[in-house]
């Protein structure tokens, strides 16, 4: 099922800006509101309407058959390295204004709630033209989520009153094919006509008259106009030629049209030039949806785009999702009509949901984008194995169609379908564990923004403090004896200020007890790596390489690798499994390192498995010794550089203690999602060193503490949990009879089932399979509370039960 998201501007323009702006995410019959706002941004007024006019003048130029004549005298001399320079300007400016710093709560939040692989129908509600007009498909958000398109809406709708539907198994479309001079609109015919299942009636170049008696009389799916159209009064009214000596506005035949919307009228599709008025006059009529184009359209590429929308859509292809495919594909064109797949773009009542071809010819439609239960495919398979005239539920029938419930959820597991559901899930049960204790062993030095600018220390290029600093700092530290100091910055550079200061970077850092970090090179992501510091051995490196899940969450800890040959950074040691090894030592405990699991004394970790382990199915690399990320709720002692140097710290706190240095400047963009993240208002990312705390004490908490250690079932311990669940909880169905009580029983192993996989995660550490579980005790429940029914309905029944 689709997401919807709508974006209102409201109360403002470009030149003042935008002071409200809210962005509603509808899912599920869950609503989500989020709030932001937007700066002035005049210059992209100037930026758009040059474009138009460069627009213009180069389809001029190159002589592109036009569905309406173009004026753009105001321009000579126009070169196609002019326009696409303002098209670069245009998409630069667009971004440049939807990143900005007040707008970055709604993307952000966004984010967390949508997936990559969501179908999402994305609606700019405003009622300011020029809005409208501007090209919202450039936004960067669009190539992050391949099955996102954009619609457009006024801020004034209702949802239409329809008292009348085709009864017809066909879809029924009245085309208009206006004024044609110049243009060749027969391309247009043909694609309609070759369409199966339709009931296509043509008015060429009608009159007036004509025109209105059709939208009266008549019953219709689909109006379809080509021809030239316009946009007047400065895009505020929308007009089309519907003959040589005619044409018509909206208001014009508003009465006719309202009339078709009351009767089924479900899509208009404009085919002609600059219909952006054209659709704001219409959604006024309050229609579910159009499609029109933004701008004066070439005929090759008017022609194009409706054969290609129309092959995908009545192919079977979601309505917005069939509107991107055909706008995606007009790109090819864009070498002799540039611009092309800037031209479509969908107008939508909210109020409404896209329909579907099989809806238009009168079917049912699609049951997955209803959102209906797919188990009734399930039920449907157990009746056809059950004997239409048996007089009780058998066993074996219970435990045969439990057998099929779980072939299919474990199957469906296999490949992916339930990941997104069970990470969500842990998140969910893991931020349920109470407060606790700080982890004393841990004393994190923060270099702030303040620091940063205080001291006016930019290195190389690069923000951060200089190495002059950084050598009073590691010294300054040593004094008061930790047992080993992690540092988490970047040191790849050389700091030719450092060299006359008394106190040399390179001699602190040759001090056996601190580790410095690099970062491996990875031939797909990063090509170069992070070296370490000239001074630093390999033995006392250690990489930051950090895993996210495809949710943008670290949940993950990765402690040992094996890097490419060329790698800048050579060590096989995790910053955090070198700062723990290096704290345990002293406590007389040596670390046990094998390629499936790392020993402590008595503590075991062992690695997720490569492939396939707990929630993690398809979409992620679990190689490498990886662990999940126990993480403390709870901060962790922090001071500031500032502070250090300052000696306003109790130096007590440091000594045999873990130190880590690191950046937690807010210009600095090393910040990370936990899984506490989303359950924040509003949502909050934690800078990389405190992922390294949380990382650090796991171990020592693990090790010393006996804190649990997250894991997992093995493959066939999952398989066997899900089953059990799913088996035992259809047998308590199927031996209570009454029918309401098998409803509510299934409603009560569900909650037991969440109880006990959140008590297990809680106080164990185990993660347990529960969406997958709960899908096969739903499933069963429901094919053994059909059965029942069956037998209830078919079996005489005695007076007494």
């Amino acid at each position: 099922m689709s997401k919807l998201v709508i974006f209102s501007f409201l109360g403002g323009d470009l030149n003042q800006g935008f002071p409200v702006v809210t962005a509603q995410l509808w899912h599920n019959n869950q609503l989500f509101k989020i709030t932001g706002s937007l700066p002035a941004v005049p210059e992209l007024s100037d930026i758009y309407r040059r474009w138009k006019l460069l627009y213009e003048a180069v389809h001029q130029r190159l002589g592109s058959n036009q569905r309406i004549k173009v004026h753009s005298q105001d321009i000579t001399n126009i070169s196609v390295n002019d326009f696409d320079e303002v098209c670069h300007q245009l998409r630069i400016h667009i971004n440049t204004w939807l990143k900005s710093e007040p707008f970055q709560n709604i993307e952000r939040q966004l984010r967390t709630l949508l997936s990559r692989d969501d179908e999402i129908r994305v609606i700019v509600e405003t009622n300011i033209t020029l809005l409208h007009r501007l090209p919202w498909h450039l936004w960067d958000f669009f190539e992050h989520y391949p099955k996102a398109e954009l619609a457009l809406s006024n801020h004034e709708y209702a949802s239409p009153q329809v008292v009348q539907k085709s009864s017809t198994d066909r879809v029924k479309i009245l085309a208009i094919l206006g004024n044609s001079f110049g243009i060749d609109i027969d391309k247009d015919r043909s694609w309609l006509q070759n369409l199966i299942d339709t009931q296509t009636t043509f008015l060429i170049q009608p009159t007036r008259k004509e025109l209105d008696e059709q939208l009266w009389t008549q019953n219709w799916d689909v109006l379809f106009f080509a021809g030239h159209s316009a946009s007047i009064a400065n895009g505020e009214v929308g007009e089309i030629h519907i003959n040589q000596t005619e044409s018509l506005t909206i208001y014009q035949f508003k009465n006719a049209l309202k009339t078709a919307i009351t009767r089924g009228l479900k899509l208009a599709i404009f085919n002609s030039c600059d219909g952006i008025g054209l659709a704001r006059n219409l959604a006024d009529l309050n229609i579910p949806q159009m499609i029109v184009m933004r701008e004066g359209v070439p005929d090759l590429v008017a022609q194009e785009f409706l054969k290609n929308f129309l092959v995908a859509f009545a192919g079977g292809k979601a309505f917005y999702l069939a509107v991107r495919e055909a706008r995606e594909r007009l790109q090819g064109l864009e070498n002799d009509f540039p611009c092309a797949s800037w031209l479509p773009v969908i107008c939508q009542n909210p109020t409404t949901v896209p329909i579907t071809w099989q809806e238009l010819r009168g079917g049912w439609g699609d049951t997955e984008t209803r959102g209906e239960v797919s188990a009734q495919s399930i039920i449907s398979t157990q009746k056809m194995k059950s004997t239409i005239a048996t007089r009780k539920c058998k066993l074996w029938t219970v435990l045969l169609s439990t057998a099929i419930v779980n072939l299919s959820t474990i199957g469906l597991r296999y490949l992916g379908f339930f990941e997104k559901a069970e990470l969500q899930t842990f998140n969910q049960i893991f931020v349920l564990q109470p407060k606790e204790d700080l982890d004393s062993r841990l004393l994190v030095v923060e270099v702030t923004e303040k620091d940063i600018q205080s001291r006016q220390e930019t290195t190389t290029g690069v923000k951060s403090i200089s190495d002059s600093t950084l050598a009073q700092l590691l010294n300054k530290l040593q004094k008061y004896q930790p047992r080993v100091i992690g540092l988490d910055i970047y040191r790849d550079f050389a700091d030719p200020s450092n060299e006359s200061k008394p106190i040399q970077l390179a001699t602190e850092l040759s001090k056996k007890n601190i580790v410095a970090v690099c970062k491996g090179r990875d031939g797909k992501h990063d090509p170069e790596g992070v070296k370490p510091p000239l001074a630093v051995p390999i033995e006392r490196q250690g990489f930051t390489d950090a895993v996210q899940d495809p949710d943008g969450i670290v949940r993950r800890q990765l402690m040992m690798m094996a890097q490419e040959l060329s790698s800048a950074c050579a060590t096989p040691y995790s910053l955090s499994l070198q700062l723990a090894a290096r704290y345990l030592s002293y406590e007389s405990i040596q670390p046990d390192l094998n390629q499936d699991y790392i020993q402590f004394g008595s503590k075991v970790f062992k690695r997720l498995k490569p492939g396939r382990s707990g929630g993690y199915q398809q979409s992620v690399d679990l190689g490498g010794f990886q662990i999940l990320i126990n993480y403390r709720n709870t901060d962790y002692q922090r001071v500031s550089l500032a502070d250090v140097l300052s000696d306003k710290v109790n130096f007590d706190l440091l000594k045999d203690k873990v130190v880590l240095i690191g950046v937690t400047a807010n210009t600095i963009s090393d910040t990370w999602s936990t899984p506490y993240s989303a359950v924040q208002q509003p949502y909050q990312e934690i800078p990389g060193i405190f992922i390294q705390a949380q990382m650090v004490s796991q171990v020592l908490s693990a090790v010393l503490d006996e804190r649990p250690i997250l894991w997992v079932l093995p493959f066939w311990g999952d398989i066997l949990w899900i089953c059990s669940w799913s088996v035992v909880g259809s047998l308590i169905i199927w031996r209570i009879r009454s029918l309401s009580h098998k409803g509510c029983t299934i409603f009560v192993t569900v909650v037991t089932l969440y109880g006990v996989c959140a008590i297990a995660l809680l106080k164990q550490g185990l993660w347990l399979p529960l969406i997958p579980s709960v899908i096969a005790v739903v499933a069963s429940g429901v094919v053994v509370l059909i059965q029942r029914r069956q037998e209830f309905f078919t079996v005489p029944r005695p007076l007494v039960e």
